[in-house]
């Protein structure tokens, strides 16, 4: 279903709509992302921060917000939520997204704290660098096939959609996902 996520009252409708047609979620990802502009700080435009803040970060907690019930109903309800080495080690220029990033985090490692002791399960996933639409946009004189594509990293998020996957609250890499696969 096409939506722009922060447009949040569809997120609620969203959810009902799953409701009505499934009664549960088995998985989630918040994938959306912006980027906004690079610049110092006290440059930033209020409708750029406003911009980049509303998709990076509220519309995830909207997304728990709304979805929340659906996963609990799932037998084995699953979040991933993309976010970015910049959220951990941050670098000049990069504020507006490294602070929704880094806010991120710290909002889903909470709420998958406050489902410890349910079936669900929350992550972060950092995908590292892939080739996207944002990325094209934010370095546009990068060569794309010199940067993986995104099925590249598909495995690394369903390693933790899986049933089996117990990992909560972590923050996981693919390089770290896909590594320990390798020397399995």
């Amino acid at each position: 279903m096409p939506l722009d996520l922060r447009d949040f009252v569809k997120i609620d409708e969203l959810a009902a709509a799953l409701y009505q047609r499934y009664g549960r979620l088995d998985i989630l990802v918040g994938n959306a992302g912006e980027f906004g502009v690079f610049t110092p700080v006290p440059h930033l435009e209020p409708a750029v921060w406003d911009e980049v803040l509303d998709l990076n970060l509220t519309a995830n907690w909207r997304l728990i917000r709304a979805m929340d019930p659906l996963l609990r109903a799932a037998e084995h309800g699953r979040a991933i939520f993309v976010t970015s080495e910049l959220a951990r080690h941050p670098l000049p220029y990069y504020g507006a997204y490294a602070v929704s990033k880094a806010g991120l985090e710290t909002l889903v490692r909470i709420y998958a704290g406050e489902l410890a002791r349910t079936r669900v399960r929350v992550n972060l996933m950092d995908p590292g660098t892939v080739r996207t639409r944002l990325r094209a946009r934010i370095f546009p004189g990068e060569n794309p096939d010199a940067v993986p594509p995104p099925d590249s990293v598909a495995d690394a998020f369903i390693e933790l959609a899986v049933a089996e996957c117990e990992r909560n609250g972590e923050i996981v890499t693919v390089a770290e996902l896909l590594g320990a696969q390798s020397r399995a």
